[in-house]
């Protein structure tokens, strides 16, 4: 396996790469993660069982995205695929290597100023992305609309709660519950903006250069979901938040609107892990229901 890896980045980077020594490392709970190197390069590895579709490939084409900007920092994708290892197959997915530092509040106010611009590159007219990729772990659907309200009341909400209605939690009537959160949004209508998708402190790392993102769910949606996502496990260090607002303030009724963008990760997240996301969904979908 690391012999036909070492190939793929020896072709990539058109530099010889013989991988001598490998290390596992933290980084995930729905792949391995590895640091590889010879005796002139070193690259991070994240390996997955192949099965189904291929969920790191989606991961490289939105850290490629994100980067096309020239506006956020992201690793650099080296090259990606899958590899046979007897009877099973594993992708994987190769990444520039990153030497961590510890944030100070400017790196955090350089990163509010980058997702600014970020947010407001030109973009075609349309909700969504070409394709479906992955929040998480959970398969995200990015069927193209022109309506932001259609948009994530069916492809956010609708489709998590059908996802939940089949592991047999039921807390709403889905199409209803759609209607409301239709209504509610129709009459906004954000700009077309690239978001990283899964804005979080754990997808935010600051090298010597400066902040990186990583571990992207990217799509055209509303601007606000990135900030919503940022504040709900725990807000990010003020100095983000002012440097943002700084280049591009939020509209004035925000607030009224983050819980929705709030529940779409929650209800993702009792999807994938139950226990008492479960009851923290379930509460946040009542306090969503009579705000609209």
């Amino acid at each position: 396996m690391w012999h036909f890896i070492s190939e793929h980045i020896s072709q990539a980077t058109a530099t010889c790469f013989l991988c001598q020594h490998t290390q596992q490392v933290t980084g995930g709970d729905s792949h391995l993660t590895y640091v590889v190197r010879d005796n002139h390069a070193r690259y991070f590895v994240k390996l997955r069982r192949h099965r189904g579709p291929l969920q790191l490939h989606h991961e490289a084409l939105g850290l490629e995205a994100l980067s096309e900007g020239h506006t956020v920092a992201t690793p650099r994708v080296i090259c990606h695929g899958v590899t046979q290892e007897g009877n099973s197959s594993r992708e994987y997915l190769v990444l520039s290597y990153l030497r961590f530092i510890a944030p100070e509040s400017a790196h955090w106010a350089l990163l509010g100023k980058q997702l600014a611009a970020l947010h407001q590159l030109p973009q075609e007219p349309h909700f969504g992305w070409p394709e479906d990729n992955y929040i998480g772990l959970t398969p995200q659907c990015n069927d193209r609309y022109a309506t932001w309200s259609v948009f994530f009341s069916e492809c956010r909400l609708g489709a998590m709660l059908e996802k939940l209605a089949r592991q047999g939690i039921r807390w709403v009537n889905p199409d209803v519950f759609v209607t409301q959160v239709e209504h509610f949004l129709h009459s906004h209508q954000p700009a077309y903006s690239l978001v990283h998708g899964d804005l979080w402190s754990g997808n935010i790392g600051v090298t010597p250069k400066g902040p990186v993102l990583y571990d992207p769910a990217v799509h055209i949606a509303d601007r606000e979901t990135d900030l919503a996502m940022s504040e709900l496990f725990g807000r990010l260090p003020p100095a983000f938040y002012q440097a943002y607002a700084q280049h591009a303030p939020l509209p004035h009724d925000y607030e009224a609107r983050k819980p929705l963008y709030q529940l779409y990760h929650l209800l993702n997240h009792a999807l994938l892990f139950k226990g008492h996301y479960l009851e923290q969904a379930k509460s946040a979908i009542i306090a969503c229901q009579k705000r609209c």
